[in-house]
């Protein structure tokens, strides 16, 4: 009787748990709906620490590793030089893993043809125009949610070499319960309880080693469960518009039959809500082995299938990161759908571009089909402007928008030398990394595509003889019909030896009083004025050391020697 008493706990346990738990996930998707419905169209507000950045990276390397990227991509100078990262987190308002790591490698990978643009584009007009069926998708990724730490590409071809370790001791553990309830009958109560604390207590102790040594796989395993249930939920909601992708989850799904079956209880694939259900959920694990007696099984579907984890991303990754580029669409003051062109000769024409991450931009037009050099003061924003058509052409290529009133312009692949370092690790100057970077933008000058580049101060790391000579020949190889080149210089001697092969163009800047103001916008010619001098003056140096400056300036100007 006793032991019909305490199976019944048990089982009426249990069943109260299921019951809480859905219940508990029902609540939890209407607060959501409501929460990405009021949040639709917003900046989002999260940073992201260092390592956070690497996480969402690793699907895109994976692919690259994989040999599976095969359009030129967005390399790590160029990255960085446009502070892409931080481009990346004003337009991420993904929900999943997926979605955020592959809106990284969409923003890493320009497409050079219109087809894949054109299929995006409908995706995100839908999205924009058709809020219910958006936030039921986003509830169904907010479902899957974020794995912060790690991506599931770390640990898929680690599992497909690991091996399968015994269950011997598991089916130990599974059986600690019965066998104490049986000496419970076939001897005292008390006899059994002993029994089965000594069991436990051993099982405890084996389940938190093998536990800890099989964590991440257990995490990778749950984060798939939950993007096979989300699909499922995803399939529920009949929308045509992406029936496409959710028949392609469908038929993944099916293939991870065997995988799901008796694990989405056991792998916590369900949203953790703290909850008393969950900790007793947590209990019946650490006692049983049931979820490490689950690991072996479900090692062998994923050596199965491990070229399908990487479909399932794909397909609900575009989903997710699509709905936040037309959420992204919905936070900027205009923007333009681009229109692209495959041609031989570079070209291109943008309106009023400006740059997304400065508030109270100032939006500067240009139209050219040779390339482009620019003079200016310090801080007249001849940088700002280079990487504002930069980071466009991404923005272009990638998810079919521009933040501009116009863009047209050929496919490119895009490349920059800005923002560099000295690299103290590799013992290389300033110098060094900067010929090193224009090197590789001079390898690909004569490839099939068209190329965009961007060069800020060309070696500014030399002295100034070999520095205008260097550069002259560098940015004079780079003239050709196939190449459009954005350069920034304050060698104004470059203007004149270049005007046969670039355009010039210029930002200036008006002096008042004892300040420095500028317009940021973008003029047509060489620049003709300086403001170094004037900059020290205005912070506060000597007066000695400013007319001291002057007066060397001058004399070199009129004379071309220099004296002090």
């Amino acid at each position: 009787m006793e032991i019909e008493i305490i199976l019944a706990a048990v089982a009426a346990l249990i069943v109260f748990s299921i019951v809480q738990i859905y219940l508990s996930e029902k609540k939890a998707r209407g607060v959501w709906r409501a929460k990405f419905l009021k949040e639709w169209g917003k900046i989002p507000q999260r940073e992201y620490d260092e390592e956070e950045v690497e996480k969402i990276s690793r699907y895109f390397e994976y692919q690259l590793k994989k040999g599976k990227i095969n359009e030129p991509y967005i390399d790590e100078i160029t990255w960085n030089d446009l502070d892409m990262d931080n481009v990346f987190a004003y337009i991420n308002n993904t929900k999943s893993s997926a979605g955020e790591e592959y809106l990284y490698y969409l923003l890493r990978t320009p497409v050079t043809e219109q087809k894949t643009l054109d299929e995006r584009e409908r995706l995100i007009h839908f999205f924009a125009t058709h809020e219910s069926e958006r936030a039921d998708l986003e509830v169904c990724f907010r479902q899957i949610g974020k794995t912060r730490r790690f991506s599931i590409n770390d640990y898929i071809d680690l599992l497909v070499t690991l091996k399968k370790e015994s269950n011997v001791e598991h089916y130990i553990a599974l059986l600690t319960i019965p066998i104490g309830l049986v000496l419970m009958t076939v001897f005292e109560v008390g006899v059994g309880l002993v029994v089965m604390m000594v069991f436990l207590v051993w099982n405890v102790m084996r389940y938190f080693k093998r536990r800890g040594e099989i964590q991440p796989y257990l995490t990778t395993f749950s984060h798939i469960l939950k993007m096979l249930d989300a699909s499922k939920e995803i399939s529920k909601l009949k929308i045509d518009e992406v029936q496409t992708y959710v028949d392609n989850i469908a038929d993944i799904r099916k293939k991870f039959k065997k995988f799901r079956f008796g694990s989405s209880l056991l792998m916590s694939t369900q949203r953790e809500t703290g909850s008393l259900a969950e900790a007793f959920l947590d209990y019946i694990r650490v006692a049983t082995h049931i979820d490490l007696l689950k690991f072996n099984s479900m090692l062998e579907e994923i050596k199965q299938n491990a070229g399908e984890i990487d479909n399932l991303v794909e397909n609900i990754g575009i989903l997710d990161a699509l709905i936040s580029v037309a959420s992204f669409r919905e936070s900027l003051p205009f923007y333009s759908l681009p229109e692209l062109r495959e041609t031989e000769e570079a070209f291109i024409e943008v309106k009023d571009v400006y740059h997304p991450l400065i508030v109270e931009p100032v939006a500067n037009s240009i139209t050219e089909d040779r390339n482009v050099l620019i003079t200016g003061s310090n801080a007249s924003g001849k940088s700002t402007f280079l990487k504002t058509v930069a980071i466009n052409a991404v923005l272009a290529q990638t998810v079919n928008t521009s933040i501009s009133t116009f863009y047209r312009a050929s496919f490119f692949q895009i490349y920059s030398s800005m923002a560099l370092k000295d690299n103290l690790q590799g013992n290389e100057s300033y110098y060094i990394v900067e010929i090193k970077s224009l090197k590789r933008i001079l390898s690909h000058a004569d490839e099939d595509i068209p190329m965009l580049c961007f060069v800020d101060e060309v070696l500014r790391g030399t002295n100034t003889i070999e520095r205008i000579s260097a550069s002259a020949q560098i940015l004079k190889s780079l003239s050709k019909k196939q190449v459009l080149c954005f350069a920034a210089t304050h060698d104004i001697e470059l203007t004149h030896m270049l005007e046969n092969e670039y355009s010039n163009y210029h930002f200036q800047e008006e002096i008042q009083e004892n300040d420095i103001l500028f317009n940021y916008e973008l003029y047509r010619g060489r620049a003709v004025s300086r403001n170094a001098i004037k900059l020290l003056s205005i912070i506060g140096y000597d007066k000695a050391i400013i007319e001291s400056a002057e007066q060397t300036a001058t004399h070199f100007l009129k004379t071309g020697e220099w004296r002090v």
